[in-house]
């Protein structure tokens, strides 16, 4: 499983990766694996506002519907358009092009609270 090390992850297999005061969010290696083939993906609107570990979109995929969880507080800045087009990009490059929305955040502190890869890797090894 791939999980890289400049990420900080969420146990509901969000991964976030931080410039300045935005997180850029995707779903992880993980989660897409288990998903399978991902069909649709709804964003939040940008502008919305998020709070850390509450539903802020669904991905629904062959096998299952889930919600997608916002992994820290902020305000919505920017989503990806190309997933909403081409959802299968999740699938190809989960920690790439396949990155979801990026978020104000309102407080960088709560990145602190978010598991590093080797936790991230040990927690998924577990469930």
């Amino acid at each position: 499983m791939n999980a890289p090390k400049d990420l900080k992850y969420t146990k509901s297999h969000e991964w976030i990766k931080i410039d300045g005061n935005i997180a850029i969010q995707g779903i992880t290696d993980y989660a897409q694996n288990e998903l399978s083939d991902i069909a649709f993906v709804e964003l939040p609107d940008i502008g919305n506002a998020v709070k850390m570990g509450e539903s802020c979109g669904t991905i629904e995929a062959v096998k299952a519907v889930s919600d997608l969880y916002a992994a820290v507080s902020g305000e919505i800045v920017e989503i990806n358009n190309s997933i909403a087009d081409g959802p299968e990009i999740i699938n190809e490059d989960a920690f790439g092009k396949g990155w979801f929305f990026k978020i104000k955040m309102n407080d960088i502190a709560e990145v602190d609270k978010l598991l590093n890869a080797e936790e991230y890797v040990k927690f998924t090894e577990e469930e």
